[in-house]
């Protein structure tokens, strides 16, 4: 049964993740994206690790864990933290959140690679195709559309390797022993780092003083990657990855109202037939979730902006 507390999370991180998509697009009238992701990680490990520090929770150690780490963070943060910044430059934040709900898609073939699974049941397996299906329907590819094809490849590439970073996660990272929190700040401090390389080659542009462009990258960093961590990772612990993975429902759906309100964007009928399409695949691979949530590899789920 769904308690009080469980739903205030579940529609917290509904709106803070779905949200997301909205403080980038505006967050690159000031930054360019690879600006964007350096500070929204800084801002997110500075929270997580003041956090940590109040909690007097000690950060994960040994050279596996932070290599493992290192690997996971390129997947599931500076790569498609990355992309969704330079898809957005071309492509609807609603669209892009819309996309972004593909990841559990993704996550499906990359269980078999990394041995999570070694066949696939029949629900999970239509699931699949059909959310693809709902994927091509969203660009149609074979008619003249709106959707700017280029920029909405390079999200669909983000979501994907979103979809690597929670198995990867599941299998190297998971039930080691490290308290969430410690492994969210661990997490968010690699990320800067790894981020701070990239600055050198696309990152020493000008700012543009924008005050509500920069006020979106702090909301963006503190609140998308910092305090959400922290609610998803409660959310887990209290109520399983099952309930928790419920959210990556409700994330298109707030992205496309918000880009719709704020932003005055407009989804043709295509885009939210393709949606739906997309959803219910989703739902069909879930169902193979709920018998073997007890996998490692499920733990993390699910991964988004």
């Amino acid at each position: 049964m769904t308690t009080p507390a469980s739903l205030l999370r579940l529609v917290s991180l509904a709106l803070i993740w779905g949200s997301s998509f909205l403080w980038i697009k505006l967050g690159l009238d000031a930054l360019s994206p690879s600006q964007m992701v350096f500070a929204r990680v800084l801002l997110g490990a500075l929270v997580l690790c003041a956090i940590a520090f109040a909690r007097r929770t000690p950060l994960p150690s040994g050279r596996q864990m932070w290599g493992h780490l290192v690997v996971y963070v390129f997947f599931a943060n500076v790569l498609p933290f990355t992309l969704f910044a330079i898809g957005e430059q071309t492509v609807d934040s609603g669209l892009t959140g819309v996309i972004n709900s593909t990841t559990p898609l993704w996550a499906v073939p990359c269980t078999l690679l990394f041995g999570g699974v070694r066949r696939l049941g029949l629900n999970t397996v239509i699931g699949v195709v059909l959310g693809f299906a709902g994927v091509l329907v969203i660009f149609s590819p074979w008619q003249a559309t709106d959707v700017n094809l280029g920029g909405a490849a390079v999200c669909l590439v983000a979501a994907a390797s979103y979809g690597v970073g929670v198995v990867y996660a599941g299998r190297f990272l998971a039930n080691k022993g490290v308290a969430p929190g410690a492994l969210a700040a661990a997490q968010m401090l690699t990320a800067t780092a790894m981020s701070a390389l990239v600055l050198p080659f696309d990152g020493l542009q000008p700012i543009h003083f924008d005050v509500p462009a920069l006020l979106a990258v702090v909301v963006l960093g503190v609140f998308g990657t910092g305090f959400a961590f922290l609610i998803q990772q409660s959310q887990i612990a209290k109520e399983g990855p099952t309930a928790a993975s419920m959210v990556a429902y409700l994330l298109p759906v707030v992205s496309v109202l918000l880009g719709v309100v704020f932003l005055h964007e407009t989804l043709s009928w295509r885009e939210v037939a393709g949606m739906a399409i997309v959803l219910v695949g989703v739902g069909l691979t879930r169902r193979k979730a709920k018998v073997t949530a007890s996998e490692p590899a499920k733990e993390l789920q699910p991964e988004t902006v």
